[in-house]
């Protein structure tokens, strides 16, 4: 055995050192060292734990019960068993992410339902558009005049795509939420442009008539989508509204005089 003292190689059964004369004490064989594993309860209490958020919290009460029965257990295992850290983690993991979840949710809220906003009006401009080609070709068929205001919808129901282009996705019911302008009956292709056909109105059948009868109500107030006679359509915000061309002069209600050909 060595020396502690001098750092002398001695026989195994010596009771002091040969060089420093030292006692020398026998050192006992080492024990062998305990085998300690990781709870599997704990394991299981801190995936649990993780998985609580993306489940809608199903799997919060198994990680809390199986975290605590984890650390009971490793408490008493008298150092054969660890995992009180990952176990305290499943533990603590559901409820600390309830107030997290509830910011995100508050946070993404308006941003879904702005999603959901303009996807019904890209809708009901796709609706409105299906239903200014069909005016067309009415037209095209009719000396250039558009559906009589007052039955436009029966006119019209045989060129359009499918009913349901008379439906707007943000309105609550009703077979058609669009009128026709009133204005435009005696004009048809040749009236302005910019000069209104067709607008969002409430539910009804064969609506035809002006500004009094429009509503932004489909659309939470913000707007509404106007087709207009160049066949365009155009989601209007409210305080735009007021801008919008609803008659025509005297001089623009006729065809305009054909240009003659050179002889």
């Amino acid at each position: 055995m060595f020396c502690p003292k001098c750092k002398t190689q001695n026989p195994d059964n010596a009771q002091s050192c040969w060089f420093c004369h030292s006692v020398l004490t026998p050192v006992s064989p080492s024990s062998p060292a305990l085998s300690v594993k990781t709870s599997g309860l704990a394991i299981a209490s801190l995936v649990l734990g993780i998985l609580a958020p993306f489940t809608c919290f199903l799997t919060a009460i198994p990680a809390i019960v199986l975290g605590i029965i984890a650390i009971v257990k490793v408490s008493k295992s008298a150092g054969r068993l660890k995992g009180n850290g990952l176990a305290i983690t499943g533990i603590v993991i559901p409820p600390a992410s309830l107030p997290i979840i509830a910011l995100l949710m508050g946070i993404m809220m308006p941003a879904l339902a702005r999603v959901k906003q303009v996807s019904f009006r890209m809708v009901c401009a796709t609706n409105m558009s299906a239903l200014g080609k069909a005016m067309l070709i009415y037209a095209g068929t009719h000396n250039d005049m558009f559906p009589t205001p007052s039955k436009w919808c029966d006119l019209l129901i045989e060129h359009a795509e499918v009913p349901k282009s008379f439906i707007c996705k943000g309105a609550s019911a009703g077979s058609c939420n669009y009128a026709m302008n009133k204005n435009i009956e005696k004009v048809g292709i040749f009236a302005p442009p910019d000069m209104v056909l067709l607008f969002e109105s409430k539910p009804g059948w064969n609506q035809a008539g002006g500004p009094e009868i429009l509503t932004t109500d489909n659309h939470w107030g913000t707007g509404c989508n106007v087709l207009f006679v160049d066949g365009h359509v155009e989601f209007v915000k409210t305080k735009d509204l007021k801008n919008l061309k609803w008659t025509t002069r005297e001089n623009e209600t006729s065809p305009p005089e054909p240009i003659p050909l050179p002889p």
